[in-house]
């Protein structure tokens, strides 16, 4: 969260977050982390309770009871809840990245220019470290040319537009995000068939897998290479081109567990 704190702060968002922790333990943390927002203490975990996302499946005589189902709400300035962000694994966390992505729509500050014949490509996400079991959504931007266009997913006798992640131990890929397709019609041919003109923006959010199974493919410098294949059929007014698979990568940067302890004397006992 910190690393995309002026990000958020730019969409007019506030930003905290509620723990269990004591006061003097999101101190220490704070200041060891260097974190600039709200770091809220609710030792009795009510607020964690008012909420519904107690974690029951802890022992009551166990120093991490009344630790809350991880996860992220985002309120309007009413304070109504508008989003909500929680996985069913615990480990599971939805970077600030990927909310701000797939909530707002707002991209990474990075962008990687891709070669690709009959429109202008984009890749984005991945840019901020991220650790073991955390959610990062990707994009890939395109920019057709006036009255070109390609064909959307679900079209029938023609290619759609698709984007495939590659297979690997490192991580799990969710179903791909496409904007509302647009409806044209082929009078030559008397089809109505659905497309994309102008700019579009397919996101893919994927979920980092365990350390163990990570660390093997990470390269000298703790980064992994993701990678997926976009394919697509770019036609114009006239004609339609021969379809092209467009080879993808985002390199991400993972860091290892954070396993530094609070204090001995602040910490919890049973």
């Amino acid at each position: 969260m910190e690393q995309n704190r002026a990000r958020i702060s730019a969409q007019g968002l506030g930003l905290a977050a509620v723990s269990y922790d004591s006061v003097a333990i999101l101190k220490t943390f704070a200041d060891r982390e260097h974190i600039g927002f709200e770091l809220l203490s609710d030792p009795e975990s009510k607020v964690i309770r008012s909420y519904g996302i107690l974690n029951e499946t802890v022992q009551k005589d166990s120093p991490s009871f009344g630790i809350p189902h991880p996860g992220t709400y985002v309120l309007d300035a009413r304070g109504i809840v508008t989003a909500k962000y929680f996985e069913d694994d615990f480990r599971v966390r939805d970077t600030a990245g990927s909310i701000l992505l797939r909530q707002f729509g707002l991209e990474p500050s990075s962008r990687a220019a891709v070669q690709a014949k009959h429109l202008q490509l984009n890749t984005s996400g991945g840019d901020m470290p991220l650790r073991p079991n955390q959610r990062v959504s990707l994009a890939v931007d395109l920019q057709l040319p006036d009255r070109m266009h390609v064909y959307a997913p679900g079209v029938t006798g023609y290619i759609p537009i698709s984007l495939t992640m590659r297979a690997s131990p490192a991580f799990q890929a969710d179903p791909v995000s496409y904007p509302a397709a647009k409806t044209m019609r082929l009078e030559a041919i008397h089809e109505t068939v659905p497309v994309f003109e102008g700019a579009l923006r397919l996101v893919e959010t994927v979920t980092l897998g365990a350390a163990q199974a990570i660390e093997p493919l990470l390269d000298g410098d703790r980064n992994l290479t993701i990678e997926g294949d976009l394919r697509y059929q770019a036609c114009d007014d006239r004609e339609c081109f021969a379809a092209e698979t467009v080879h993808l990568k985002w390199p991400v940067h993972v860091l290892p567990f954070d396993r530094t302890r609070a204090p001995e004397p602040l910490r919890r006992k049973q």
